[in-house]
Formats: C-alpha cells, sequence, structure tokens
C-alpha cells in the first residue's frame, strides 16, 4: 500500500507542468525572445535581472497565427515566497519579438479573454486569492481576483 501511494504521488509530480518537457524553440526564435525580454546572454545561459531564464511556453497564445513565448525566471530574492516571474513576449507583425508583459508569480491562462484573443491570466502564487490580469489593447491590468475560478477579495 505505501509502494503504491508514493508511486502514485511520483506519477502526479512527473505530470504537473512543472515536469513538462520544454519547448523546442529555434535558436535565432529563443535568442530574439531573450533579447526582447532585456535578458543577457551569459556562459550560464540567459540571465534577466534576477537569475537566468527558461522559455516554457512556445505557441500562438492569443490565435493570431504568430509565436509567442512565456519566460521563467526564479529567484526568492527577486520574488520573494513564490519564487518565480515570468515574461510574455510576442512576435509582431513584422517579425520582431516585444515584451508585453512581466510580474511575479505562476501564471495560468485563463479561457476568458482579453482584446485581440489574449487570454485573461490568472497570477498564482502564495495564499487563495489572486490576480487576474486582462489584455486592454495596450497592456495587462488587473481585472479582476479569483480563487479556483470563483470571485474572491483582498480585504
Amino acid at each position: 500500500m505505501k509502494n503504491k501511494l508514493l508511486l502514485s504521488a511520483s506519477l502526479l509530480l512527473i505530470s504537473t507542468p512543472n515536469f513538462a518537457q520544454q519547448p523546442k524553440v529555434p535558436k535565432a526564435d529563443a535568442q530574439a525572445i531573450f533579447k526582447a525580454a532585456d535578458f543577457k546572454r551569459t556562459k550560464y545561459g540567459w540571465e534577466g535581472n534576477c537569475d537566468t531564464g527558461e522559455i516554457i511556453i512556445y505557441k500562438d497564445l492569443n490565435g493570431d497565427g504568430r509565436k509567442d513565448a512565456v519566460i521563467q525566471d526564479n529567484s526568492s530574492m527577486c520574488y520573494g515566497r513564490t519564487g518565480v516571474g515570468y515574461y510574455i513576449v510576442s512576435q509582431q507583425k513584422n517579425g520582431k519579438w516585444k515584451q508585453l508583459f512581466s510580474n511575479p508569480g505562476i501564471p495560468t491562462f485563463l479561457k476568458t479573454k482579453g482584446k485581440d484573443g489574449w487570454p485573461d491570466i490568472e497570477n498564482g502564487g502564495s495564499g487563495f486569492c489572486f490576480a487576474v490580469f486582462r489584455w486592454d489593447g495596450q497592456e495587462y491590468k488587473v481585472q479582476r481576483y479569483e480563487y479556483e475560478g470563483k470571485a474572491c477579495s483582498l480585504r
């Protein structure tokens, strides 16, 4: 019984997004993505203001036919208890990459959408009430607060 429980817990961990396989990103795109997020190439990898970043998502997030990317950066010194920050970078019509948003926390892309098809982002971390950001055509702004899909308040 104990071994079954341990095996089940191990399988659950392996199937979580943190253990998912990293996306395959062409070298030229990876370089442009990191540069758009103001990361610098070092002997350790691409470093932002906090630590070495990695591209965790590389796909079309808003349905416009162009790739988008999410860079994750880890550092408890920069991001507190959550220890994670992220950058959203989007390929523009002219082919160049542009940073749209960055924030401390863990992004969860929701089914609800803002302008131009951009998904709302639940900004997870420690606690039980998270900001949900919505794209207004210019920037992501807090639109509401949720926990497990239900409205909540920070008060």
